[in-house]
């Protein structure tokens, strides 16, 4: 940890791993020490041992990391399910500043902005799941790789075969997905703001669409700043890694605003 660049915590998406962020961490070091989390029963991350997990859970795991980092105050990004996070953490006093990307949580639970988003990732889930003997073979093809990732990013063929294998890898690992898309919780109203928030919506995303859950997030925060990100779906770190360093760094004011 580099005493002269301020700590940034990275958190992902549901059944994706620290690995989400390898195109985006390079851009950022340069201006903090930069540390991408593995959530509680992901892949790579510690086991959930109470079932069923919920997200408070992996927040209270990941409040304990930065305890066992010393890490008092952080700036915090987060993707969808790590977005909640980021918030969740905010709440609690933990964040310097957080850039939630198309989080995770801004719905009534149980109505249609929550269901048909889920409905598209327990399809992704399910499809990995029935072909792992197919996947080292079939990601070799960028149309394979954009049709595999089609609910989730524009241009899945941007990653590449290993990286997109990991992915599945990744989400095959994970034993907490059903756990969470099965549950009920939302994020609560957030008002004053703990820090400055900013909530970046990918201006395509078919699993959280701008026009409802980004509409249900400026109600709930109404003193966030709220941009959308043009051009990118629901996981814009696989659309355009700079757009998102771009986004963090202005959140968290190492750059100006545009």
């Amino acid at each position: 940890m580099n005493p002269d660049r301020p700590p940034l915590v990275l958190l992902h998406g549901i059944t994706m791993s620290a690995r989400a962020w390898q195109d985006v961490t390079p851009l950022l070091a340069a201006h903090h020490s930069v540390v991408a989390l593995t959530a509680l029963g992901h892949r790579g991350g510690p086991p959930a041992v109470r079932r069923p997990a919920t997200v408070g859970d992996l927040v209270d795991d990941a409040e304990r990391v930065l305890d066992d980092l010393g890490l008092e105050r952080v700036h915090l990004a987060g993707n969808s399910l790590g977005g909640w996070m980021a918030v969740e953490l905010a709440r609690r006093g933990r964040a310097d500043s957080v850039c939630a990307l198309s989080p995770a949580g801004f719905w009534d639970a149980g109505a249609a902005g929550q269901t048909s988003g889920v409905k598209k990732l327990r399809r992704m889930i399910a499809l990995t799941r029935l072909t792992p003997a197919l996947q080292p073979l079939a990601m070799r093809s960028p149309i394979v790789r954009r049709l595999a990732l089609r609910d989730i990013a524009v241009r899945g063929e941007r990653l590449s075969p290993a990286q997109a294998l990991e992915a599945a890898r990744d989400l095959l690992g994970c034993t907490v997905a059903d756990d969470l898309l099965g549950n009920h919780e939302e994020i609560a109203p957030l008002d004053p703001l703990p820090c400055p928030i900013t909530l970046a919506w990918s201006a395509l995303d078919a699993i959280l669409p701008v026009d409802v859950n980004g509409r249900i997030a400026r109600e709930r925060i109404p003193q966030a700043r709220f941009e959308i990100l043009p051009g990118v779906a629901h996981v814009p770190m696989i659309d355009n890694p700079a757009l998102v360093a771009e986004t963090i760094l202005t959140s968290t004011g190492a750059l100006p605003r545009r």
